[in-house]
Formats: structure tokens, sequence, C-alpha cells
């Protein structure tokens, strides 16, 4: 790989995700500075993961019941 640059895999295996994750996150620019040559993603060494945007606290559980 690129000197200062990773893999989709070696990202994936830091923060403990799925490859598959990583690509898409790329693919919606998510990942400052990530690049792509051909059907490679090369990843800044020093990238840091996103935040999660989904909300995991049960929130909007039932919303359609409350509403009424």
């Amino acid at each position: 790989m690129i000197e200062g640059y990773v893999t989709v895999r070696d990202i994936a295996e830091k923060w403990g995700v799925k490859p598959r994750t990583v690509q898409i996150l790329c693919a919606k620019g998510k990942i400052e500075g990530a690049t792509k040559f051909g059907d490679v993603w090369a990843i800044p060494v020093d990238a840091e993961k996103p935040t999660d945007g989904r909300v995991t606290t049960g929130e909007y559980r039932n919303w359609r019941k409350k509403e009424g």
C-alpha cells in the first residue's frame, strides 16, 4: 500500500467493524482523506472512526402509538 495509507481490512480490524462497513463509510465520504484507486480504497493511517448516528436508545420505539 502507499506510504501513510492502509487498506479497508486494516482499518476494519483497528475499529472493530466489518470491512464492508468501512467501504460504505468511504463511499459516503464519512472518512476524511479516503481515496479510491481503481476498486481499492486507501485510507489515511491516522483516520478517525466516524460517529455512529443511529439511535440506539429506543427513543423512537412505538412512536406511532405515542401521537394520539
